[in-house]
């Protein structure tokens, strides 16, 4: 009886100690396993957390990439741009300084020919002066007929007599080529009639100057001077409609005049 009681306080006491050692174990074991439910559950939320913060990542990437390509097309755009500014101003430079280098070169060759008409102009005033006040080489017969041609030639009324190339229907006849006449013919080149070739033709008096026939198609003034042929000044002026002749002494006179070879 005696040792029924002794174990049975043996075995009390063993389990009065076991049992609180397996309770701690017990809350050791589940704290344990709550630590690791909680960190699992840390790292899905973190995982979870992370999905939003890579996409914007890559949104933002794509928008930067995005951005370099626009800025990068933009850039060549502006570049070929430039580039075409620059060929068309290249191209407007070089038509300006053709342009430049043709006018120089127009003015350099209209310099030339004014020099080469002065200097005709100057030779031929220089043998105009040489001849003015010689007297025309006639022997009595030429100088009879020459006078007599003249004269029968001069008018009675010339505004009525007169007739204007306009009113003759126009000039029809030879025409002195624009060199020729820049070096001979105009205001500035004047000459006396007397001792150059005279003649007559279709009844009317003419001379020869410079090549050229010069055929009288109107009379010339009743108020002139007997002489005028051998002493006065005149010039040959194509105006308006056709060849005139002008007396420097008489300049608002023009007498109709035809031109031939």
């Amino acid at each position: 009886m005696k040792s029924a009681v002794i174990s049975s306080a043996v075995l009390s006491l063993i389990l009065g100690i076991a049992l609180p050692a397996y309770s701690q174990q017990d809350e050791k074991n589940e704290k344990h396993k709550q630590q690791q439910e909680t960190k699992k559950q840390d790292r899905h939320d973190d995982q979870h957390g992370q999905q939003p913060q890579n996409q914007d990542r890559v949104r933002q990437d794509n928008q930067d990439r995005d951005r370099q390509q626009h800025q990068a097309r933009q850039q060549q755009k502006q570049d070929r741009g430039r580039q075409q500014e620059q060929r068309i101003q290249q191209m407007q430079n070089q038509d300006t300084q053709q342009r430049q280098a043709q006018q120089q070169q127009n003015r350099q060759d209209q310099s030339r020919q004014q020099q080469r008409d002065q200097q005709r102009q100057y030779a031929n005033r220089q043998q105009h002066d040489a001849g003015r006040h010689q007297s025309p080489d006639r022997n009595p017969d030429q100088q009879r007929v020459w006078q007599s041609t003249w004269q029968e030639h001069r008018a009675r009324n010339w505004r009525s007599d007169h007739r204007s190339w306009q009113q003759r229907g126009g000039y029809s006849g030879y025409r002195i080529p624009q060199d020729r006449y820049r070096g001979y013919f105009g205001p500035q080149h004047w000459f006396r009639i007397s001792g150059l070739p005279f003649g007559e033709y279709g009844g009317y008096p003419r001379f020869q100057y410079e090549g050229y026939w010069v055929t009288l198609q109107d009379p010339w003034p009743e108020n002139w001077s007997n002489n005028w042929y051998d002493n006065d000044d005149v010039f040959i002026d194509y105006r308006d409609d056709g060849y005139y002749m002008y007396n420097r002494r008489h300049p608002d006179v023009a007498i109709a005049i035809s031109i031939s070879m």
